[in-house]
């Protein structure tokens, strides 16, 4: 096999469901990492959630004068307190919420924001400023400056979002570890292993791919094996994001020295017939989230276990003529785990009466300074080395 045909082969195969070069160094390689017991689940409501008709300032005039035909009134809500309810299909987040496992923080957003689907994830994904671009995610360089196992950090898809590549290390993309274990064992894989050998791997790419190839043999045959120990017994929805989460608590309930793992739900750029398409993909939300928490509570998993949710932004304060939103600014962040410091609402909602210019809410809290708390708090780290900058902590945690 030569070396044109050996690229050209390992481009096809890693077309496929796992994006196989994005494999960070085997974990033989990282036999004296530290594992910490502690995880993150991180998930974003792709599309840009409409925060204000997720958590409703009821009371609020300039809310139902901007959205007449959309507002919600607060007998169709879950009332929180006096002044604010949640969307009506969140009500399996109302029993963590009164649990005390439901923190709702308000008004997160960044300074000059992005009303752009892709720059504004590739923001969020990389911890940047508004005019600055990174190639390195803030869970990626988190791989980085831990020296993490190869699969410290997992993301449930077919392909691996920029928030997960480091500059050394990258995650892994993974839906299937049964699946993901079977196609390391074809013999393409084989045969590559077999025929290049240390004397190849200073030729141009050839060390990389090869080393890669490797990398990928040992996680799969780790993640297979020790992802078989617990099968979950609990029903998920059956939809895509259940399944997500369903293969995650597994992960988590099997012991597996992941630290953080990332999905998604998409289907949130609603800028027309807004209630119905939100209605439904909250219910699809809260009830996965609703399962996967009793779940991981019942495998006495949740202590160590923290579940952050997240929109790449929010929507416009004022409705369109489609009777949907079109794309705004901040929004509200959900922290979900058994042990907050600071419970329910952690902030008070966006003031409506203090719009920005384009008539878009102002943001209160730097979403950097959420990763900040959680890379300082629960991880352990040098939150500052990692995001590249200082910023504040917050009191969630």
């Amino acid at each position: 096999m030569d070396r044109r045909k050996f690229l050209q082969r390992t481009s096809l195969a890693t077309g496929g469901m796992f994006f196989i070069p994005q494999f960070i160094r085997a974990y033989e390689q990282n036999a004296k990492a530290i594992f910490n017991a502690k995880k993150i689940v991180i998930i974003q409501l792709k599309g840009g959630n409409d925060g204000l008709n997720t958590v409703v300032p009821f009371t609020n005039d300039i809310y139902f004068n901007k959205r007449q035909k959309i507002g919600i009134r607060k007998n169709q809500l879950l009332q929180l307190n006096d002044e604010v309810g949640l969307h009506k299909s969140l009500m399996p987040l109302q029993s963590l919420y009164d649990k005390g496992y439901l923190s709702i923080i308000n008004g997160v957003g960044y300074p000059n924001p992005n009303r752009s689907h892709f720059r504004s994830t590739d923001i969020w994904q990389t911890a940047s400023d508004s005019n600055e671009y990174l190639q390195s995610g803030w869970i990626g360089r988190y791989l980085d400056a831990t020296k993490s196992k190869p699969f410290a950090a997992i993301e449930v898809d077919e392909s691996l979002s920029l928030m997960l590549k480091g500059e050394q290390q990258n995650g892994l993309a993974i839906t299937n570890p049964k699946l993901f274990y079977q196609s390391i064992k074809q013999p393409f894989f084989k045969d590559v292993l077999e025929h290049y050998n240390t004397k190849h791997l200073n030729e141009h790419n050839l060390g990389y791919l090869y080393n890669t190839m490797i990398d990928a043999k040992s996680s799969a045959a780790y993640i297979y094996e020790k992802s078989q120990t617990k099968a979950s017994k609990m029903t998920y929805p059956n939809n895509v994001f259940g399944k997500q989460l369903k293969t995650i608590a597994e992960f988590i309930n099997s012991g597996l020295e992941t630290q953080v793992y990332y999905a998604a739900l998409s289907g949130f750029d609603t800028h027309a017939n807004q209630m119905n398409r939100q209605a439904r993909l909250l219910d699809m939300y809260a009830k996965s989230i609703q399962v996967f928490v009793e779940d991981l509570e019942k495998s006495n998993a949740l202590e160590d276990v923290l579940i952050l949710t997240f929109s790449e932004f929010g929507r416009r304060v004022e409705q369109n003529a489609a009777n949907g939103t079109d794309h705004g600014t901040a929004n509200n962040v959900f922290v979900i785990g058994k042990n907050l410091k600071k419970q329910g609402m952690y902030n008070p909602v966006a003031d409506l009466s203090n719009l920005d210019n384009n008539g878009d809410l102002n943001y209160s809290i730097d979403f950097r300074e959420v990763y900040a708390t959680i890379l300082d708090k629960w991880l352990g780290v040098n939150d500052s080395k990692i995001l590249q900058k200082k910023f504040s902590k917050l009191n969630f945690i």
